[in-house]
């Protein structure tokens, strides 16, 4: 969790180091195939993070950047390249924070301590899992 007038890339980094997705046998996961992200995450140090580990980074480019790369001529890179049909799947993890952001005090973060708003955020996922895993609607 940050403060909530500081953006979420900060995050990131430290986010990644601690991803551990669990298999069937053996140890697990610690480098996903892609990650998916908004032009937020479009910093020179996260692309380099993930290029350094082999991750394909599935994060558009913003215009400023696209200007500054374009303005340093032969000097400024390779555009970034962007698989626009897997981009569009992002859209399921936009549509769950807003399910989320339906809890008012999720969205408008009342509470005073990080691991209150944390409890609260785990709450809503539990709910969200159990009505997904259920048979009934």
């Amino acid at each position: 969790l940050t403060a909530g007038q500081a953006g979420d890339s900060p995050m990131f980094l430290p986010l990644m180091n601690l991803l551990r997705v669990g298999r069937t046998r053996g140890r697990p996961r610690t480098r996903p195939n892609a990650v998916r992200g908004d032009k937020a995450y479009s910093s020179r140090a996260i692309r380099a993070h993930l290029r350094a580990r082999g991750i394909k980074a599935v994060i558009p480019e913003p215009d400023d950047q696209k200007g500054h790369r374009k303005r340093r001529g032969s000097r400024g890179g390779r555009p970034v390249s962007l698989d626009t049909a897997d981009y569009r799947n992002r859209s399921v993890i936009e549509r769950r924070y807003c399910h989320t952001k339906q809890w008012r005090g999720l969205a408008t973060r009342y509470d005073k301590h990080a691991v209150n708003y944390r409890a609260a955020v785990v709450l809503n996922a539990v709910i969200a899992w159990s009505k997904a895993l259920s048979d009934t609607p």
